[in-house]
């Protein structure tokens, strides 16, 4: 008999994640912020290159997908005209397993009319700040720009490093560049983050990284007037892990498809599968999407630093092996 029918977690931590989702639905509740619910399967998957979505077959309707966010869908509701709305909800990414990644995990995500990057950032500060009551008290956040956090634990200027200039970076530290991205200057930058100025941030205060180089912008607006091209986008970073990710958010219909299109060729070169684009997403942009900015917030762990959990599965019932 096997016994890995057992849950991963205890009562105990359960019992915290549930005190703090009911934390959740009150700072919302009390924001005025409508809770609302999407389809975790879609026809379209995310053209994003970091991430992998996972295939799904329901009859009569061919090929689906379940969704890595619900960011798609929560658009569409914002330019339907629904208002501020957010979403607690499970998610799905291919290929993520790791001490504070699971396959399967909980992702909040909530969209704000009328704030720009800024007041968002107060935002997700006042709703972590809400959410940690009773388990943990931070110090208010410190807010860098990505080359000053890149500059100060890497020694490299984003804006100005060749990639030989990153490689070298990354060999002086011991850290191998992976066959393929050496010539990759946003492949490299991204390890350089994930292995060298992430872990070194929010280690005594929440820390948000806010203005990502324009190629870095995902799904969110260009600020104009800047020395080098960055995007209204920030992440929040507690204890050296990434908590949440958000944007000041593009509502342009031609400009979102032109992005897609070269996250897809992207994947051509990478050998990585095309994904079919979200035209309804698409249509629902065309139609009108108010300016606003949204964040999606790994709630697993933020729970995990909230209690001191050393593994994702220390904060959740059944990990992906006990599923």
């Amino acid at each position: 008999m096997t016994a890995d029918w057992w849950p991963s977690a205890t009562r105990a931590s359960l019992a915290t994640r549930a005190a703090m989702l009911s934390r959740a639905r009150v700072y919302f509740a009390c924001a005025g912020v409508l809770e609302v619910e999407t389809p975790q399967l879609s026809h379209a998957a995310v053209s994003d290159v970091h991430l992998e979505s996972v295939p799904a077959q329901v009859q009569g309707q061919g090929p689906m997908y379940l969704h890595t966010s619900p960011e798609y869908a929560m658009k569409r509701l914002l330019a339907s005209g629904i208002g501020d709305c957010w979403q607690m909800c499970r998610v799905f990414r291919d290929g993520e397993r790791g001490r504070h990644h699971n396959p399967e995990f909980t992702l909040l995500e909530w969209y704000r009319l009328g704030f720009d990057v800024n007041r968002m950032m107060d935002d997700v500060e006042a709703a972590v700040a809400a959410m940690l009551a009773n388990l943990r008290k931070l110090r208010p956040a410190e807010r860098l720009t990505y080359r000053e956090a890149l500059e100060r634990h890497a020694g490299v200027d984003p804006a100005t490093a060749s990639a030989e200039a990153l490689v070298a970076a990354l060999a002086t530290r011991g850290i191998e560049v992976p066959a393929g991205i050496d010539g990759d200057r946003d492949a490299l930058l991204d390890l350089i983050v994930s292995v060298i100025v992430g872990p070194a941030l929010g280690r005594d205060r929440p820390t948000f990284v806010h203005e990502y180089p324009a190629s870095q912008a995902a799904l969110a607006r260009l600020i104009p007037g800047r020395p080098w091209p960055v995007a209204a986008r920030f992440e929040l970073y507690i204890d050296g892990v990434e908590l949440a990710n958000g944007f000041e958010e593009l509502a342009d219909p031609a400009e979102q498809r032109s992005r897609f299109e070269v996250d897809n060729a992207q994947r051509r070169r990478r050998g990585l599968p095309v994904r079919p684009l979200d035209e309804r997403f698409l249509a629902a942009l065309e139609h009108g999407m108010p300016d606003c900015s949204g964040v999606a917030l790994g709630f697993d762990r933020l729970l995990m630093v909230g209690t001191g959990a050393k593994r994702i599965e220390d904060v959740i019932a059944f990990p992906i092996e006990r599923a």
